[in-house]
């Protein structure tokens, strides 16, 4: 586990374009595995995306209170998803699902520095593109960001601008050239977590293995 320390920051570039770089391919496919489960083919399917999404956030939920990373990441609070995700659970009358572990990012401690900036890569890069998402459940599903899709809705000012303003703060947050890889490794892990959740919830429900 990297648990590095802010140190002499990295000179090799942008990191919000080197893990777009480094992650693209494992991205791609957790895209076309979600599409592949047809999410939007009834609100049956959807509620099995926001249950993934609510492991999904689960996981990372501890890293929106953590004074370190708020004072790294301006307005981090504002992109903690999970009460909405919950919310929309219960307007598709849908159990709050149970789990046999801990969430990887628990409250009870600080969070890994390295480790933490690639996972709300992730998080904060799904909200960019889930106007795509919030688009379908509206036209398909008769969804909004008042019922059933309130997780999909953009920032106030603007899903692009949030995006640039975190980016902008991720790429300043010095670190030393050992703690890029686990960066990185963060981002990896998370975008394999939620490949893990879409085979359990969504594939397993259609008998694919």
């Amino acid at each position: 586990m990297c648990s590095a320390k802010v140190g002499p920051r990295s000179e090799t570039g942008m990191r919000s374009k080197r893990l777009k770089e480094k992650t693209g391919a494992v991205h791609e496919r957790l895209d076309a595995a979600i599409m592949a489960c047809d999410p939007f083919a009834s609100r049956e399917r959807y509620g099995l995306f926001v249950t993934v999404q609510h492991g999904f956030h689960r996981d990372i939920d501890a890293l929106y209170a953590d004074p370190t990373l708020a004072g790294l990441l301006p307005d981090l609070n504002r992109g903690r998803r999970l009460a909405l995700i919950e919310q929309d659970l219960r307007d598709l009358q849908i159990e709050r699902p149970e789990y046999d572990r801990a969430p990887i990012f628990e409250h009870s401690a600080p969070a890994d520095l390295p480790a933490a900036l690639g996972a709300l890569y992730v998080a904060e890069g799904s909200n960019l593109g889930a106007a795509f998402l919030l688009k379908h459940a509206a036209a398909k599903l008769d969804l909004s960001t008042e019922f059933g899709a309130r997780h999909l809705a953009g920032a106030p000012d603007g899903r692009g601008l949030r995006w640039r303003a975190f980016t902008a703060a991720l790429d300043a947050v010095p670190l030393s050239d050992a703690d890029e890889d686990c960066v990185t490794a963060g981002a990896r892990r998370m975008f394999d977590r939620v490949s893990d959740l879409v085979v359990r919830v969504m594939v397993s429900s259609q008998g694919v293995n």
